[in-house]
């Protein structure tokens, strides 16, 4: 999808450019920008070395388990159908919890994990689980902590105090994270979006029931 959007802005991009009669701007500012992308991504491996480095160093160090155990009482909560302690409840801790350090590499096996885990305790395999909706609400909107991609960024192009976001930072993704959540949450309340099961497949299911303790007897 993101292939189509990025080809209409170019196709918008050259048909604007031509109709101004800029198109010899609009072709020198492509080839000037890719030209800048390139340096602010070399300029970045050193930088974000560095932050992987210390994030993988805090991974070993048991941050990721202390951050999982702290938020261990409020996924209780966000996922009160998983059992506390069925193998995807600790693999979404932990997810969340990576997220919110920047370990995305860590996180992303561990997110794999967890919709895999959820995906067995749904009944409605075609379907995405009221659990499963409000994980992806949560990894998709997640806190962070640490703006490691960003804060390397502005260290690239020359930022006299390239931290200084972490605060905003933290505000507008957590800010992010509640409206994401609680859209899930009231949405799943809505009747369009709540799995009905039907008479039909209660009375199947309520008869193959019976007729295995019929066998069974």
């Amino acid at each position: 999808m993101l292939n189509y959007i990025w080809f209409a802005l170019i196709i918008i991009a050259l048909i604007v450019g031509a109709i101004n009669g800029k198109i010899e701007d609009v072709t020198k500012a492509a080839f000037e920008y890719a030209g800048i992308a390139v340096e602010i991504a070399i300029g970045l491996i050193g930088i974000m070395a560095l932050w992987l480095g210390i994030m993988n160093i805090a991974q070993e160090a048991g941050m990721v388990k202390v951050l999982a155990r702290a938020i261990k009482p409020i996924s209780k909560r966000l996922f009160p159908e998983i059992p506390p302690e069925h193998p995807a409840m600790g693999a979404m801790i932990l997810n969340i919890a990576a997220n919110w350090l920047g370990l995305s590499n860590a996180a992303t096996p561990l997110g794999l994990k967890a919709m895999e885990e959820l995906q067995k305790l749904n009944e409605e395999k075609d379907t995405a689980s009221n659990a499963m909706a409000t994980f992806l609400a949560l990894n998709t909107a997640s806190i962070t902590l640490i703006p490691a991609t960003i804060i390397a960024v502005r260290t690239t192009l020359g930022s006299a105090d390239p931290a200084e976001i972490i605060g905003t930072t933290i505000f507008a993704s957590g800010c992010a994270c509640i409206v994401a959540v609680t859209a899930t949450k009231l949405l799943q309340r809505l009747p369009i979006f709540r799995i009905e099961k039907t008479v039909t497949e209660s009375a199947d299911k309520e008869s193959i029931n019976d007729s295995k303790k019929g066998e069974g007897k």
